[in-house]
């Protein structure tokens, strides 16, 4: 169940034998949540770290008058909260969008973790590190990216994330967001959403059905999106897998 996760952080460090035994026993037994059930929310002290295994969530915040921003969206092998075990303390919420399957390890064991293991202290920071390259990236969509630009962009990130994983079907990948969460996540209106989808489809770009996106022509959507996946240093392209030799 937890092979979404190695796969990500191998992508920064290829861990022991023992580093994955530990990291696997340290993480207690698998749950099923429902889809729309908060994980974690803003204010609260977990005093653990919450792993998806397999489904989909967002980091949300909500205004007073109930407008919702989502903020990142997770996908199978992401780590929800990591920044939590330093932290102590969430400032944003996070929710299934899916029928989803978590686990947790206790934020003091995150720490044991990293004090003993090197290398996969350094995988835990990556992770984090790769968390805030994307988060900067989703500022940039928000600002300066028109409607249609920052649609095709998320499509680009979210297939790119998912095939480093494992878990994209050639040009095919799992996106069971609404049209109202894709709006939230783009900061534009469901009615925008609509058109923006339907101008993509018109291009012979992008399909969704089902909760499955396709792209049917890749290099063109990134070259409408600007999309350079520099950031997403996850697909360990330019940067592959290191083995410590004094891992254990």
């Amino acid at each position: 169940m937890i092979k979404s996760v190695l796969r990500k952080l191998e992508h920064h460090h290829l861990l022991s034998t023992a580093e994955t035994q530990a990291l696997a026993e340290a993480i207690a037994r698998p749950r099923y949540v429902k889809p729309h059930e908060d994980l974690v929310s803003r204010g609260d002290s977990p005093g653990r770290v919450t792993l998806l295994l397999d489904g989909f969530a967002t980091r949300y915040k909500t205004l007073e008058d109930g407008r919702r921003q989502i903020l990142g969206l997770l996908v199978p092998g992401d780590f929800c909260d990591l920044h939590s075990a330093v932290l102590g303390r969430m400032d944003h919420s996070i929710a299934t969008v899916s029928p989803a399957t978590v686990a947790t390890m206790r934020a003091d064991v995150v720490e044991q973790l990293s004090t003993r293991h090197s290398s996969l202290a350094h995988a835990l920071l990556w992770c984090t590190l790769i968390d805030d390259a994307i988060t900067r990236e989703w500022v940039v969509n928000l600002g300066r990216r028109t409607a249609y630009e920052r649609t095709a962009h998320f499509f680009c990130e979210i297939h790119a994330r998912l095939a480093a994983v494992g878990l994209s079907r050639g040009s095919s990948c799992r996106l069971p967001l609404t049209q109202t969460e894709l709006g939230e996540t783009l900061g534009i209106s469901t009615v925008h959403v609509n058109r923006t989808l339907q101008e993509l489809r018109r291009k012979g770009l992008v399909t969704i059905r089902g909760g499955e996106l396709t792209i049917h022509d890749h290099d063109q959507l990134m070259a409408d999106a600007l999309f350079d996946p520099d950031y997403l240093y996850a697909l360990g392209q330019k940067h592959p897998p290191t083995r410590n030799a004094a891992n254990g």
